[in-house]
C-alpha cells in the first residue's frame, strides 16, 4: 500500500467525514424551526421521549449530537433525568438509520454516479436568495460528499485476494476465538474515539466486511464496540454541567455497556438469530453460518454481510431499548450514587440555567437554548428591580445595608450572565447558521447589553440612596408612595418584556405595541413627578437636596424603560421583521 494510496484513504475518510457535517448542518438549518417546536414532546412519558430521540436522531443523523443536546436540557432543567433516559435511547435506535442509508445506497445502489450531478444542483440551490433553499443546498452537497467519500475509500483500500501481503496481519487478529471478538471490540470503541462518530467508524467496518478483510462475527464485535465509544462525546459535553448533566451523560454509557455485556454472554446466538432475520427477510445467504464467506463485494453474500451488520446495529439498539426502557428509574437511581451531588450545591443560586453545558452540536438548536437563558436573565433582572423597590422604602432603615449588598451584588450577577451568553452566542455564531439564525444572534447581542444596563441600574439607585443617608436626608410618605407608583411601572414594563421574549421564542411575537404603551405610562409618571417636586421647591415646602435625590431615582426608573423598549425593538427587528 503505498504512500498516496494512504493518503487518497484518509483523505476520502475526511471528505466523508465533511460531508456528514455539512449534510447534517444543512438539515438544522432546513428543520430548525420545527425540530425547537419538536424537543416540546420530551417532556412525556419514556416511550415518548423514546420517539423523541428516535426523530431528532433521524433527522440530524448523529446519535452524539442529540446526546449533547439532551445533556444540555438536562443541566437547564427543561427533562428530567429518566425523562432524558427515555431520549437517549431514542437517540440510538435513530443513528442505526446511518447504516442502512450507507449499505443501501453508498453499496448496493451506489448513488456516487448520482453525486456530482447532485453537487451541481446544491451549488444552484447554495445561490439562491431564499435562505430556505441555501439550506438545502447544502444538505444536497453534504449528502454527495459523504458518498463521494465513501466511494472513495472503498476504491483506496486494497484487495487482500489480490495483494494478500498487505494487512494481512488484520485477518490474524480473527483467529484468537473470542479473544477475538473483545479484540475488535476495543478496536470498535478506538476508532470511534478518534474519529468522534460511529457513523464513519461504521462506514469503515461495512468497507472492512465487504472487502473481506474480517469475517462477520468480528464486524459485529466492532460495531458493538462503536456504540461505547460513541457515549465520550455526551461525557465530555457535560464535564463543564451541572450534576444532573454529568448524571444524564454516564446513563447513556451504562445504557450501552450493559448492551455490549448481555451482546457478549449470548454472542452466537444473537449473531444467529440476526443470520435467520437477514436471510429470511431479504431472501440472502446466512451471514452468520460457519460457511459464509464473502467472495465479491456485489455478490448476495456481499449483500447479506452489509445487511446482516445493519441489521445487528439495528437489533442491538432495539432490543436494549425494549429491555431499559422499563428500567430508567433504576438507571436514574444508579447514575445519581456513581455521580454523587456535591455538597454545596443548594448554596448555587445564581448561574446559567439553560447553557451552562456548552455550546451544542446543534448550533440551529442553540439559539433557542440562548433565548431561554436570556429569558432566565431578564426575569433574574426583575428580581432586582424588586429589591430597588424595597431599598427605597427601607432607606434610613437596619434593613437598608442588606439590600444595598444584594443590589450591587446583582450588578455583578448582570455582568458575569451578559459575558457567558455573549461568549456561548460567539461560539454559535462560529459554526454554519442559516440567516435567520444570524439576524436572531445579533438581536440577542444588542438584548443582554440592555439586561446589564437593567441591572446596573438597580445598584444605580442603591448609590443614591446611600449618598441620602450619608447626608441624612430623607424621603416623607408622599415621596415614597411616587417612587413606588413608578418602581410598580416599572414592573409592569418588565413583565411586558418578559411576555415579548416569551411569545418571539414560541414564534407568537406579532407586534409590540404592548411595549409602546408601558413605555409612554411610564414617561408620562416621570413627567407628572418632574412637574409636582419642581412646584414644591419652589414653594419651599421640599428640601432640594432630597428632591435632587427623589429626581435622580425617578430619571432611572425612566431610563430603565428606555432599556426595555430597546429590547422590545430588538426583539422586532430579530423574530418579526424576518
Amino acid at each position: 500500500m503505498g504512500i498516496l494510496q494512504i493518503f487518497t484513504l484518509l483523505g476520502a475518510l475526511g471528505m466523508f467525514l465533511y460531508g456528514m457535517n455539512l449534510m447534517s448542518s444543512g438539515l438544522q438549518k432546513v428543520a430548525g424551526e420545527r425540530l425547537r417546536s419538536f424537543l416540546s414532546a420530551m417532556t412525556s412519558n419514556p416511550l415518548k421521549g423514546v420517539l423523541t430521540g428516535l426523530g431528532i436522531t433521524t433527522v440530524i443523523q448523529s446519535s452524539s449530537a442529540t446526546t449533547v443536546m439532551v445533556v444540555s436540557f438536562v443541566n437547564a432543567g427543561l427533562l428530567t433525568l429518566a425523562q432524558a433516559i427515555g431520549v437517549i435511547m431514542g437517540a440510538n435506535i435513530g443513528t442505526t438509520v446511518t447504516a442502512w442509508l450507507v449499505s443501501w445506497l453508498g453499496f448496493k445502489a451506489d448513488i456516487s454516479v448520482l453525486a456530482v450531478p447532485l453537487m451541481l444542483l446544491g451549488f444552484l440551490f447554495s445561490n439562491s436568495k431564499k435562505d430556505q433553499r441555501k439550506n438545502l443546498g447544502e444538505l444536497i452537497v453534504g449528502f454527495s460528499l459523504l458518498f463521494l467519500g465513501l466511494s472513495f475509500m472503498k476504491e483506496s483500500v486494497p484487495d487482500l485476494r489480490q495483494t494478500p501481503e498487505v494487512l494481512e496481519f488484520v485477518r490474524t487478529w480473527a483467529s484468537y476465538g473470542f479473544g477475538s471478538v473483545l479484540l475488535f471490540l476495543v478496536f470498535g470503541t478506538v476508532l470511534t474515539l478518534v474519529l468522534q462518530s460511529s457513523s464513519a467508524t461504521m462506514a469503515i467496518t461495512l468497507i472492512m466486511l465487504s472487502m473481506g478483510w474480517i469475517p462477520f462475527n468480528m464486524a459485529c464485535a466492532m460495531v458493538l464496540g462503536e456504540n461505547i465509544g460513541t457515549t465520550i462525546t455526551a461525557n465530555i459535553a457535560a464535564s463543564v454541567g451541572n450534576t444532573q448533566a454529568k448524571r444524564a451523560a454516564m446513563s447513556h454509557t451504562i445504557f450501552n455497556v450493559f448492551g455490549v455485556i448481555w451482546a457478549l454472554v449470548l454472542y452466537k446466538p444473537f449473531l444467529q438469530l440476526v443470520g435467520l432475520i437477514t436471510e429470511n427477510l431479504f431472501g440472502l445467504p446466512n451471514p452468520a453460518a460457519e460457511s459464509f464467506v464473502v467472495s465479491e463485494a456485489n455478490s448476495p453474500e456481499g449483500t447479506a454481510a452489509l445487511y446482516g451488520l445493519s441489521m445487528l446495529h439495528t437489533l442491538f439498539n432495539l432490543t436494549n431499548t425494549l429491555i431499559l426502557v422499563w428500567f430508567t428509574k433504576q438507571i436514574a437511581q444508579a447514575v445519581s450514587w456513581i455521580i454523587r451531588a456535591p455538597k454545596n450545591q443548594e448554596k448555587e443560586v445564581f448561574r446559567l440555567k439553560y447553557i451552562s453545558a456548552g455550546p451544542l452540536a446543534t448550533p440551529e438548536l442553540s439559539v433557542g437554548l440562548a433565548l431561554d437563558e436570556i429569558i432566565h436573565f431578564a426575569k433574574i433582572s426583575k428580581n432586582g428591580a424588586i429589591y430597588a423597590k424595597r431599598a427605597i422604602n427601607d432607606a434610613g432603615t437596619d434593613k437598608f445595608e442588606a439590600l444595598r449588598e444584594k443590589l450591587v451584588k446583582y450588578e455583578e450577577i448582570s455582568d458575569r450572565i451578559e459575558y457567558e451568553i455573549a461568549a456561548f452566542l460567539n461560539g454559535v455564531s462560529a459554526e454554519e447558521i442559516s440567516e435567520n439564525t444570524s439576524m436572531q444572534i445579533k438581536s440577542m447581542y444588542k438584548i443582554i447589553g440592555e439586561l446589564e444596563s437593567l441591572g446596573d441600574s438597580g445598584e444605580t439607585i442603591s448609590r443614591i440612596l446611600s449618598r441620602m443617608n450619608v447626608h441624612k436626608q430623607s424621603f416623607d410618605a408622599e415621596a415614597i408612595n411616587d417612587l413606588n407608583a413608578m418602581a410598580d411601572a416599572v414592573g409592569d414594563a418588565y413583565d411586558v418584556m418578559i411576555a415579548n421574549l416569551e411569545a418571539a421564542h414560541r414564534g407568537e411575537l406579532t407586534n409590540i405595541s404592548n411595549a409602546y404603551g408601558a413605555e409612554d405610562r411610564l414617561n408620562n409618571l416621570r413627567n407628572n413627578l418632574r412637574d409636582a417636586v419642581i412646584e414644591k421647591i419652589e414653594s419651599d415646602n421640599n428640601s432640594y437636596q432630597t428632591s435632587v435625590y427623589y429626581m435622580d431615582i425617578v430619571n432611572t426608573f425612566e431610563r430603565m424603560g428606555d432599556f426595555m423598549i430597546n429590547i422590545s425593538q430588538d426583539l422586532e427587528r430579530g423574530y418579526i421583521n424576518k
